[in-house]
This record gives C-alpha cells, structure tokens and sequence, in this order.
C-alpha cells in the first residue's frame, strides 16, 4: 500500500498549516508550496479540495490565504487521504463499492485473499486513524532535531 502523491502532497500542506496554528495567520499558497516544494497550481486545487471538505479555511484579502478549519489534534491522517482519494468514511470494499454479483460467483480461495485485503485495509485505516497534524508536527521537530549539523 501506498499514499498516491497527492495525499502526501495534501498532508505535506497541512503540516506546514499546523505548524502555524498557533499563529492564527493565513498562509499563502506560495508560501505554502516553496516550503514543501509543491507546484502552485496542483496546491491550489488540493487546497480547494481541502476547504471544500472543511479541513482548511480561505481568507481574502492582501492577507489572505489558508488556514486549518479545526485544531490539528482534531484532523486525523485518515479524514485527509480519504477527503484527497475521494474515498467515503467507513466505506468497505475497493473504494466503498461492493459487488454483490461476484462475491456469489467467488471461490473459497478468492473468499480467503478478499478477506486479507480487507483486514489489511482495516488496520492501514486504525492507523492513519490514530495519527492526527498535531501528531506529524512532533515527529517533524523530532527528525529535525536528530539531523547531524556538518561545518566546514
């Protein structure tokens, strides 16, 4: 299992929106995307989808840009990729959508290697699940603190 680029592209974003949750001033896009180094445009457009899902807030104005919608202790990795990956919450299947007409037709060796998939699915959610933005902010200050200074 993989995270498709725009939800890392998407959590990336938001992790630079938590960091600055405190501070209660919008970023912008640019701002946003040199930072992580994200193209522009692709931002803008997760980030449409993000405010559309009521994850980030837009501000207008020469001040403007974007803002979490709640507290990053709030906002789980989870709500993220599925709001990104289009994917309903607590949706079962590929993508929410079962099919009744092959699950009639299929083997018990099929039965066996569906039922693997889904409890491998089940627990990649409990995971993204149990980690939220403020999370990710932590474990960044972490790494950024174990990272090994060289002079010259």
């Amino acid at each position: 299992m993989e995270l498709s680029l725009k939800s890392e592209y998407a959590l990336l974003a938001l992790i630079v929106l938590a960091n600055h949750y405190s501070a209660a001033q919008p970023l912008q896009i640019r701002q946003i995307a040199s930072q992580q180094n994200i193209p522009d445009r692709y931002l803008e457009q997760l980030l449409a989808t993000l405010r559309r899902n009521g994850l980030v807030r837009s501000q207008r104005g020469s001040k403007g840009g974007y803002l979490l919608a709640r507290e990053p202790w709030h906002i789980t990795v989870l709500e993220v990729v599925q709001c990104i990956e289009g994917i309903e919450p607590n949706a079962g299947g590929q993508n929410g959508k079962a099919n009744p007409t092959t699950q009639e037709q299929e083997t018990p060796a099929g039965l066996v290697v569906k039922e693997l998939w889904q409890a491998a699915q089940q627990a990649a959610a409990e995971v993204l699940d149990s980690c939220t933005l403020k999370d990710l902010c932590e474990q960044e200050k972490q790494k950024q603190g174990t990272n090994p200074m060289y002079y010259i």
